[in-house]
């Protein structure tokens, strides 16, 4: 037996660890139940990966810095490093490559899981575990994909009924394109000042003043779209930088036209500033923004899969998804909250009328879990108590239904106000 806990000693889940209560989880489901939902409607299916990958496997799409990749230690010498999956399209990459290499394309696949990440200092107080909803449409890079991911996107946001919502979006092809005039030696400095808006970082890099004024020029790249083409059209495009531009054009003139039949799309922010940390996305780049916190992004990645395919196809293997943050979905829906407040009561007490009515109670509890409609029941556990007592703990549980049963099985059902 234990020997107890004589120091007293409070135990705490660990550094970035989390518990959910039963409130947190019925909250929690209630996101995930109408993101499902949608995800079921465009046709997508579920997929489930390994919480445990290879550090090759994640580490072989460049979509994550080593450091913050949680890994396990080994007890066996010269075993493989493990680590804790940071992201699930790496491990999805994976899947694809190989257990789904026999499937017909376009692939529609979504997920529901837990991730883990090292969080940099002072971040959600050293968060680590992260819960995430996100789908991936594998197999097909074009316009249509593109629009549909991000039609989908709008949907989740109208099944949640998620308000002040807007969807940055960016093109990382023709983002890095721009970049291309800056020596190869300052190029990756000039990209992480743009990614983070950093016009202090940009002022101290030695460039010349006509790289300084383009860097400035394409950090201002953010606005409506109209205006955001109409200053594009000031730069000396090539001609596949104006064919991107034009497909660009293209799919907001394509969710513009959904918006005007109704669809409940949010507004669109073009931002060509938008460059995300890592060489992960080739095509568009989005981010969804709800108030001052992003809840979700995503993009087009259409050289990540092959990297993981033994013998890589001519032809590519052209990728795109995005992913919603169920905690700071759940941070936005609390002000006004539409989710539940309470987690829900028990629809019956069965309570035995004495110790020779425990194996009916038993009984007849059972046959009504059995019933076609999903019932809560709780057994009643102390025979000692009185029925006031008994009435007492249902009303405060907010059960309205107590069923006492005689050891004959005879139910005497009592509601209780």
């Amino acid at each position: 037996m234990p020997e107890g806990n004589p120091e007293g000693k409070t135990y705490q889940p660990p550094t970035g660890g989390r518990d959910l209560l039963p409130l947190d989880v019925v909250q929690k489901r209630w996101i995930e139940d109408r993101l499902e939902e949608v995800f079921c409607r465009w046709g997508y299916h579920r997929i489930i990966t390994s919480t445990v990958e290879t550090m090759d496997t994640l580490m072989a799409g460049g979509a994550i810095e080593r450091i913050e990749v949680l890994e396990l230690q080994m007890n066996q010498l010269g075993g493989q490093r493990l680590g804790l999956r940071p992201e699930l399209t790496a491990s999805i990459a994976r899947a694809a490559v190989t257990r789904l290499a026999s499937v017909t394309y376009p692939q529609r696949l979504y997920y529901n899981a837990n991730v883990f990440r090292r969080s940099a200092t002072g971040t959600q107080g050293g968060q680590q575990e992260y819960h995430q909803a996100g789908i991936e449409l594998l197999g097909s890079s074009s316009l249509m994909a593109d629009i549909e991911v991000l039609l989908l996107v709008a949907d989740c946001l109208s099944a949640l009924n998620l308000s002040d919502t807007c969807i940055v979006l960016g093109e990382a092809a023709l983002t890095y394109s721009l970049l291309s005039p800056f020596p190869e030696e300052r190029r990756e400095a000039v990209r992480q000042s743009i990614a983070k808006l950093d016009r202090v970082a940009l002022s101290g890099l030695a460039l010349s003043d006509d790289l300084r004024s383009l860097a400035l020029r394409l950090m201002d790249l953010r606005g409506a779209p109209d205006e955001i083409f109409a200053k594009l059209a000031n730069f000396d495009l090539d001609e596949e930088q104006r064919v991107i531009a034009f497909q660009l054009k293209s799919l907001i003139d394509l969710l513009n036209r959904q918006r005007q039949q109704g669809a409940s799309i949010p507004s669109v922010i073009l931002d060509l500033s938008l460059i995300r940390p890592f060489d992960y996305y080739t095509g568009i780049v989005f981010e969804v923004i709800n108030g001052a916190q992003r809840v979700g992004q995503g993009g087009r990645y259409d050289d990540l899969l092959s990297v993981y395919d033994p013998v890589p196809s001519s032809e590519g293997f052209p990728g795109i998804g995005f992913v919603l943050n169920i905690e700071q979905l759940h941070r936005a829906l609390l002000p006004d909250s539409q989710m539940p407040k309470e987690t829900p009561p028990s629809d019956w007490l069965i309570v035995p009328r004495d110790e020779n009515a425990v194996a009916a109670a038993l009984s007849y509890a059972q046959k009504a879990r059995e019933s076609a409609n999903v019932v809560r029941v709780e057994m009643s556990l102390d025979l000692n108590q009185s029925p006031d007592e008994v009435r007492a703990i249902a009303h405060k549980r907010k059960i309205n239904q107590i069923a006492w049963i005689s050891d004959q099985g005879l139910p005497d059902i009592e509601i209780v106000n």
